[in-house]
């Protein structure tokens, strides 16, 4: 070697954790990301190929049960329906539902309007960014980002409408009035069908809404924009959602799966169709009947937008001295309890201490 000899200086050690926070600061998400032209993207979102393989569709399933509404009120109709919606839960845990009560009109308008808000101006939506938990109205990308091991191709509005919503200005004006009309029917059709699974459960109708278990009504308006390299990360990680029940409302952009016999699923939607789909919480206390399953979302390889409109239910009003856990009616000497009894804030610190995972409350709680 001479002395002329150009010196190689090793590349800096990758610190994940600043490059976070300074995507995190810069509250751009990764709709601005997309939009600046990258053709590579940066290493937080990488996952780990195998993880990758493991989420290719490989079944053949035509994909989850479809179920129409229509004729609920009709006696003989509804016990059809009825045991349609108790197999598709228990078996699939995921069922799409058309004929429902909400307007076709209320949907295309809350998916527009949350399509118009990602795609203001950065400067515009960067004064709602902002990264907090359990209330009011946030704006940000990638809820887990600082607890998740591996960031997600997607950014997200969510709002907390019941029981207690925001003070109406509070709400961003253009997606305030859709919002609220989406609300008021996603919480009709949320109440049609926790009358469904409860009387297929043997129960009540009334049973779930009297247990207080949808007195939380959780908006969210995720937005998966185009990567440049979709098969290095995904639109949303693999998880069971934690409470009880998931209203979603997704566009025409596939990238939706789940898990059914130890394969992924595509998810075709249809148009004016809604997705319903078990959460953990339904789980234990229907004491395993119903079925909480795996789902992920690809990284969107096309040019247009997937958006999804999500509305979670919740257990609310919940005394922190009260313990959840399998409905009495629904435990025998034939059927003993499958899991514990378990607080508010078991199940408060179980979600928001990590990052989204599957049934880790399921398994944590199992007898």
């Amino acid at each position: 070697m001479t002395a002329e000899m150009e010196v190689v200086t090793a590349a800096p050690p990758y610190d994940r954790l600043q490059e976070v926070k300074e995507f995190d600061e810069a509250k751009i998400g990764v709709k601005g990301l997309s939009d600046s032209g990258i053709t590579t993207i940066p290493r937080i979102f990488i996952h780990p190929q195998e993880k990758i393989s493991d989420l290719k569709s490989t079944s053949t399933s035509s994909g989850i049960p479809i179920i129409d509404l229509s004729n609920i009120n009709s006696a003989d109709h509804r016990l059809i329906i009825i045991e349609q919606v108790r197999a598709a839960a228990n078996s699939w845990g995921f069922f799409q539902v058309i004929n429902h009560c909400i307007p076709l009109s209320v949907l295309d308008e809350i998916t527009a309007a949350m399509k118009s808000f990602h795609e203001q101006p950065q400067e515009s939506k960067a004064k709602y960014y902002v990264r907090q938990g359990q209330s009011g109205v946030t704006y940000s990308s990638n809820y887990d980002l600082f607890k998740s091991e591996v960031a997600t191709w997607h950014d997200y509005v969510s709002v907390w409408m019941a029981p207690a919503a925001p003070p109406i200005d509070q709400i961003p004006d253009i997606y305030r009035n859709e919002l609220v009309e989406w609300d008021k029917n996603a919480a009709v059709l949320g109440n049609i069908v926790a009358e469904l699974l409860a009387e297929g459960l043997g129960l009540d109708s009334r049973k779930l809404k009297e247990s207080s278990l949808l007195e939380t009504r959780i908006f969210g308006g995720m937005f998966y924009p185009y990567c440049p390299q979709p098969d290095l990360t995904v639109g949303l990680s693999d998880h069971t959602d934690p409470g009880v029940m998931t209203i979603l409302l997704p566009n025409q952009v596939p990238g939706l799966q789940v898990k059914h016999e130890e394969k992924w699923v595509d998810v075709k939607p249809l148009p004016g169709g809604l997705i319903i789909n078990i959460g953990d919480f339904l789980q234990i206390v229907s004491n395993g009947e119903y079925k909480s399953v795996q789902h992920s979302v690809k990284a969107n390889s096309h040019k247009e937008p997937r958006i999804s409109i999500v509305h979670w239910f919740d257990v609310g009003n919940w005394d922190e001295s009260y313990h959840y856990g399998p409905l009495p009616e629904l435990i025998s000497p034939e059927k003993p309890a499958q899991y514990r009894t378990f607080s508010k804030q078991e199940y408060v610190e179980n979600f928001y201490s990590k990052g989204l995972d599957s049934k880790s409350l399921v398994e944590k709680l199992k007898l």
